[in-house]
C-alpha cells in the first residue's frame, strides 16, 4: 500500500497528497504552520493518510473538508480535531442522500485497488467536528491565515479555502480540469454561477484543485464564470440542462 500516495510540493510547508490509482485523482493539502497544520481533505480512506502526513510534520493536525463527500473524508478518521460547515452537518450523523451499497461501488469505480483489499469493511465517515464553520471565518495555523469561502453549487455546504498572503485558493470540487458534476439533487446549478462568481473576483495566484490536473491557473476561474454566465442567459443553467464541453472542462447540469 506504501504506492498508494504521491506527494508532491507546493513550497516548503505546503505539500500535496494524491490518490492517482482512482480515477478521480484525488488531491489532499497539507499547510504547514508555525504552530499547527492544516490537511484539506483527507481523500478515500483506502489506505492511511495519517502515515503519509506524519512523514511531511510532526504538529498537531486538524482535518477540515471541502465538503462530506466520501472521496473527502475517507481519511478524517485519523484525525479527530476535524472542522464542517454548518450546511452539511446532517451528512456527519447520517443523513448522507446515497446508501453504503452506492458509495461502495464509486469507491472501486475504475481503481487499481491495493492488493487484499476488502471494499465491504469500507465505512462513509461519520462524527462530530471539533469546530463548525461558516462564510469568511479564519483558519489559523500559526503565520498562516485560510479564509473559510462558503461555496455551494456542486454541494450545498462546500466551502473554498483562500490564503490570500500567498494567493493560493484551494477549490475543491468547485473548480477542476475535467467534467464538472452539478446534476444530482444535492448540487444547486444556480448557486454555482454565485460561488465561480465569487472567488473569479478574488486576487488569486495558483489554482488548488481536489481532482484530476494540477496544471490548472487562475484564468479558470474567469472562463468557468463566463461558461455559466452565458448558461444561464441560454436558460441551460438548471438540473437536466445537459453537458457542455469547454475543451479543458465541462459541466454535466
Amino acid at each position: 500500500m506504501s504506492d498508494w500516495f504521491t506527494i508532491d510540493h507546493i513550497d516548503k510547508d505546503t505539500h500535496i497528497i494524491s490518490e492517482y490509482r482512482h480515477w478521480e485523482e484525488t488531491h489532499c493539502y497539507l499547510l504547514v504552520g508555525t504552530e499547527r497544520a492544516l490537511l484539506i481533505d483527507t481523500g478515500l480512506g483506502i489506505c492511511n493518510i495519517y502515515g503519509e502526513v506524519r512523514k511531511l510534520t510532526d504538529k498537531p493536525v486538524t482535518a477540515v473538508a471541502t465538503h462530506i463527500h466520501w472521496d473527502h473524508i475517507g481519511g478524517h478518521k485519523y484525525f479527530p480535531d476535524f472542522y464542517a460547515h454548518e450546511e452539511e452537518l446532517n451528512w456527519l450523523s447520517g443523513e448522507f442522500p446515497l446508501t453504503m451499497e452506492q458509495i461502495r461501488g464509486m469507491v472501486v469505480d475504475r481503481c487499481d485497488l491495493p492488493e487484499g483489499y476488502d471494499v465491504n469493511n469500507y465505512e462513509f465517515f461519520q462524527g462530530t467536528p471539533t469546530r463548525v464553520l461558516k462564510d469568511n471565518d479564519s483558519i489559523d495555523i500559526g503565520g498562516r491565515i485560510l479564509r473559510v469561502l462558503h461555496t455551494p453549487g456542486h454541494s450545498p455546504g462546500h466551502m473554498c479555502f483562500y490564503e490570500k498572503e500567498r494567493g493560493y485558493l484551494f477549490t475543491g470540487d468547485l473548480v477542476y480540469k475535467d467534467t464538472l458534476f452539478a446534476y444530482y439533487p444535492s448540487t444547486d446549478p444556480t448557486a454555482y454561477l454565485a460561488s465561480l462568481e465569487r472567488v473569479a473576483a478574488l486576487p488569486v495566484k495558483q489554482v488548488f484543485p481536489a481532482h484530476h490536473s494540477l496544471d490548472i491557473g487562475p484564468e479558470i476561474l474567469l472562463r468557468m464564470r463566463d461558461a455559466f454566465r452565458q448558461l444561464k442567459a441560454e436558460g441551460k443553467l438548471h438540473h437536466g440542462g445537459g453537458t457542455f464541453d469547454y475543451g479543458d472542462w465541462a459541466v454535466w447540469l
